[in-house]
């Protein structure tokens, strides 16, 4: 029984049962999602919303009591490991701030209205296309981490410079970070920029050196993704 539970839960095959239950899911993701699109309550979002907890902690036991079976180890440690998946804490979370929307909880907190986001996040677990890109970054985290470490020292190193050569137009160091990290994608939105002209040199840089930096992310993410699709057709 807990195998036949395992294959529709975990296993996304061409059987009907599986299919069927995860079109079911995508259906009750989509209908938790619904009363974000309003700031109004009504009595058609709170029994959705309800619906949809229930829905989604009875899926979450389901994966969990057949965590064995995903993991090939015997069960006390799978259940243990099961909770630590990065997917895992995607549906905890997603639970919570549903739980906390049914039931008033923390209802001025801009956390849990944070939270509901990872609602929006739960349906990609059903996506094929989402999976391949995340098997992708899977493959490549090392020259991303290598990219990203670059990046994130490039930031840190123009936010310094900016802040101490434009004193007027940066009151504080997260600010001058927010402007380098909007100048790296040059993004531009206007709201901080520097006067001055040696402030303005440095923003020039900033935005030539952010296009080399943030195009190579891209590149390694195609040339992996070229290499799955020849893997694929061999």
């Amino acid at each position: 029984m807990r195998k036949k539970i395992y294959q529709t839960v975990h296993v996304y095959d061409n059987s009907k049962l599986s299919i069927t239950y995860k079109y079911i899911m995508i259906f009750f993701i989509i209908l938790s999602l619904i009363p974000l699109t309003s700031k109004s309550e009504n009595m058609f979002f709170t029994i959705s919303e309800m619906v949809c907890l229930g829905v989604f902690i009875i899926d979450f036991m389901l994966r969990w009591i057949t965590a064995d079976y995903k993991f090939g180890t015997d069960s006390k440690k799978a259940f243990i490991k099961y909770p630590l998946r990065i997917i895992s804490f995607i549906d905890m979370v997603s639970i919570f701030a549903l739980f906390c929307s049914v039931f008033n909880l923390f209802n001025n907190s801009k956390l849990v209205g944070i939270l509901t986001v990872f609602r929006i996040i739960r349906i990609l677990r059903y996506s094929k296309s989402v999976r391949t890109i995340l098997n992708i970054l899977k493959k490549s985290k090392k020259p991303l981490f290598a990219v990203g470490s670059l990046a994130l020292g490039y930031i840190l190193l123009s936010a310094i410079i900016v802040f101490n050569v434009e004193p007027d137009s940066f009151s504080t160091f997260f600010e001058a970070i927010y402007w380098s990290t909007i100048s790296l994608t040059t993004v531009g939105y206007g709201d901080i920029y520097p006067i001055t002209a040696l402030g303005r040199t440095v923003a020039m840089l900033s935005s030539f050196f952010g296009i080399a930096i943030v195009a190579l992310p891209a590149g390694i993410v195609t040339a992996e993704y070229l290499n799955s699709i020849k893997k694929e057709d061999v």
